[in-house]
């Protein structure tokens, strides 16, 4: 049994964004020479996930994919995006101090409860068979990497790790 590794970098933007990553995703399983086995497609980031949908060809004036902002409309019922300090329990007084003195992030960027709770919601994670060195993602399915902060722009990693033959 093989184990395979690659990440690769995204570039995010200061409102919740959706990547489509299949083409990098069928790129890595190709160079990793596993044929049959698993792909999984993971995001270290606790305000990010992973998703398999269609593409959806339609988009917002804003280039936003229909089906995704029906997904960003549903959980902004669910869970509201964080506007303003108190709104939430987190961040309290304490993760503001750390992130003051410790790591010197301004407390506007801790108003991403909301990333939080949506990328637990949605999980951070996708498992794809691979069949004959393929992806087996469905006939519509796509890969897409979301960042739900919206607090600012970030340079996200995205991990797909195959095992297998």
């Amino acid at each position: 049994m093989a184990v395979y590794h690659e990440f690769f970098e995204l570039d995010t933007i200061a409102r919740p964004s959706f990547h489509d990553v299949t083409g990098r995703v069928k790129e890595i399983v190709s160079r990793s020479g596993i044929k049959d086995g698993i792909a999984l497609v993971y995001s270290q980031h606790t305000t990010c996930s992973v998703m398999i949908q269609e593409e959806s060809h339609d988009e917002t004036y804003a280039g936003v994919k229909y089906i995704h902002q029906d997904l960003l409309d549903i959980l902004d019922r669910l869970i509201p995006e964080c506007r303003k300090e108190g709104q939430y329990l987190h961040p309290g007084p304490k993760l503001i101090k750390y992130g003051l003195e410790v790591i010197d992030e301004p407390p506007a960027w801790c108003l991403n409860t909301d990333a939080h709770l949506r990328a637990a919601l949605m999980g951070r994670s996708e498992s794809i068979p691979v069949i004959n060195g393929h992806l087996e993602l469905g006939e519509f399915g796509q890969l897409y990497f979301i960042d739900f902060d919206g607090t600012r722009e970030r340079k996200r990693i995205v991990r797909v790790q195959l095992v297998g033959e």
